[in-house]
């Protein structure tokens, strides 16, 4: 596979996974304290939520790399 094929299927799976799955998200340490012995942590629960219109773009375009890809043979 030449690289334009490889890339737009990564686009295309990254498109159609935005498309089911619409978010996600990941913990983040924010703070940490040590106290003598006591040490405290505090972690974050972060959620991105990816756009339709992003996903359904990277589904055309990953397609019309496809396309380029298997005419310039």
């Amino acid at each position: 596979m030449k690289l334009l094929q490889i890339v737009g299927v990564l686009l295309i799976v990254a498109g159609v996974l935005g498309v089911v799955f619409g978010s996600f998200s990941f913990t983040k340490e924010t703070h940490e304290a040590k106290v003598g012995p006591i040490e405290l942590s505090l972690k974050e629960k972060q959620t991105v939520n990816v756009p339709v219109w992003a996903s359904v773009g990277a589904i055309v375009v990953g397609g019309l790399l496809l396309v380029v890809g298997s005419k310039k043979r």
